[in-house]
């Protein structure tokens, strides 16, 4: 299988001078945490970090520009994109009914672009060199990131570590943190890696490796289990407008409330898990557990009525034309 790789790299610093300003998509996680030292020491470089707010939950931005400071970097810009990134990304998605190996309803996918963009956007504001992202050199999103980069500032320079540094597995990093006083939720015990946004959340690592191995319920955050669930369903109307969603129960809802609410009932109720081994760009599989409660209903509510409600009609002349539709959908939600 053919892949794209993207390989520009700045110069190590060798001199002792003063290195470039690198722009960093941050998240607060293990290899980002990682990063920041990393680029100080081995680039001799000033690090602003940028962090996408898409939903994630106020517990992984609470503090995060704190902690940005404490592991290195001059500062920490954190810009809240919930409302582009349901509007713009998920629901477009949502309408032309995209699904990836017939069960991922995708989510970090959607993520990074706008991450990607608006980190271009932070770098020519303030002058920077330099580009950076904690995406590994084995999986897609480091694809995400730097076509973006190569389409919207084709003149800063991309570093990803994970493709130069000489650490092998999440354990090394985890050492490496704790060896330079940043603290991180991965253990040894517990090396998942867990990315989270308003639409789904997706695991991946340790004992997920491993296909025969069932996911451990502790690693959800957005689903109960189906055994803990309620016993009795919940009927939720969604109501559609041109194919987006607009409205719960009959109260007109923004994206970001819409698919909160969505999330809250359909999680309390144990909808949206999938367990997937998917293709990766590079040529490898991987196993991914997802989380997508909301979304879930969404897919369900959005591809039923399609069933009755026309989708196109004939004009005078003879030609198609596309038909406006607003429909509601009552889908029952059970706990199995």
């Amino acid at each position: 299988m053919s892949g794209v790789f993207l390989f520009t790299h700045m110069h190590k610093q060798t001199n002792g001078g003063n290195g470039p300003l690198v722009v960093l998509a941050y998240s607060g996680g293990l290899d980002t945490s990682a990063i920041v030292p990393w680029l100080r020491e081995t680039y001799n470089a000033r690090v602003l970090c940028f962090a996408a707010d898409v939903g994630q939950g106020g517990g992984e931005l609470k503090g995060l520009v704190e902690k940005a400071k404490r592991s290195g970097a001059d500062d920490c810009v954190v810009e809240d994109l919930r409302e582009e990134f349901v509007r713009d990304f998920v629901f477009p998605t949502l309408r032309a009914g995209a699904v990836y190996a017939r069960t991922y309803l995708l989510g970090t996918s959607m993520a990074r672009p706008l991450t990607a963009a608006r980190q271009v956007a932070l770098a020519q504001r303030v002058g920077a060199q330099a580009l950076a992202h904690g995406c590994t050199g084995k999986g897609n999103d480091q694809v995400r990131f730097e076509l973006t980069y190569a389409a919207l500032g084709p003149d800063l320079q991309v570093i990803a570590p994970w493709r130069e540094w000489k650490f092998e597995s999440r354990e090394d990093l985890i050492a490496y943190v704790h060896a330079k006083g940043v603290p991180v939720q991965a253990t040894a015990e517990k090396p998942y890696s867990t990315d989270r946004n308003l639409w789904h959340c997706s695991h991946e690592g340790g004992i997920l490796e491993d296909p025969s191995q069932q996911a451990p319920e502790h690693i959800f955050v957005m689903t109960k289990s189906p055994l803990d669930a309620p016993g009795e369903p919940v009927v939720v109307t969604i109501g559609f407008e041109e194919g987006t969603p607009v409205s719960v129960d009959h109260v007109p809802l923004g994206p970001v409330e819409l698919l909160e609410t969505l999330n809250d009932v359909a999680g309390e109720h144990g909808v949206g898990r999938a367990d997937v081994v998917e293709d990766r760009l590079v040529g490898m599989k991987s196993r991914g557990v997802y989380e997508t409660p909301g979304g879930t209903v969404l897919y369900a509510a959005h591809r039923e009525p399609r069933c009755a409600t026309p989708t196109s009609c004939t004009t005078a002349a003879g030609g198609p034309r596309s038909a406006r539709r607003s429909t509601h959908s009552s889908p029952r939600r059970r706990s199995t």
